[in-house]
């Protein structure tokens, strides 16, 4: 296995650094899109400020995604449990001024080569998709 690194594109966010931060920071408020998860695909959710544990469809036992490291208004870092592998992602805010502020998805992950090839663009289409999901967010209406 290597540790492989993949970064989103960077979106942008029309709101400060501060209102997204505010949101993302704070799992519980994963409780506003909850209801958008697919049941299919997560069958359990627990919600705590910093962390979530889930029951996801094809993985024997629950995952644990938690925040593991702050820096107010810049970087939020997350870790995850219960998967095979070692994964760590993380959420980075600039702001260039108070409505725009740029965000960028990065994962580092200790894949198996053999996985690798299997999903190397699909997680790269997701981490796209998820930066500009957060991009769209309604941070200021959460605040």
């Amino acid at each position: 296995m290597s540790e492989t690194k993949y970064e989103s594109k960077i979106t942008s966010a029309p709101c400060s650094a501060q209102q997204i931060y505010r949101v993302l920071s704070n799992m519980q408020n994963l409780e506003r899109v909850k209801d958008m998860i697919p049941k299919d695909k997560i069958q359990e959710m627990e919600i705590e400020p910093d962390r979530v544990r889930l029951k996801v469809d094809g993985l024997a036992q629950k995952i644990t995604i938690a925040i593991v490291d702050r820096i107010e208004n810049d970087t939020i870092k997350f870790g995850a449990e219960g998967i095979p592998m070692d994964a760590h992602f993380w959420i980075q805010l600039k702001e260039l001024n108070p409505v725009d502020t740029r965000i960028k998805l990065t994962v580092k992950a200790d894949i198996p080569f053999m996985f690798k090839v299997m999903i190397d663009k699909k997680l790269q289409t997701g981490l796209d998709q998820a930066a500009d999901m957060l991009a769209q967010f309604p941070y200021a209406q959460w605040n």
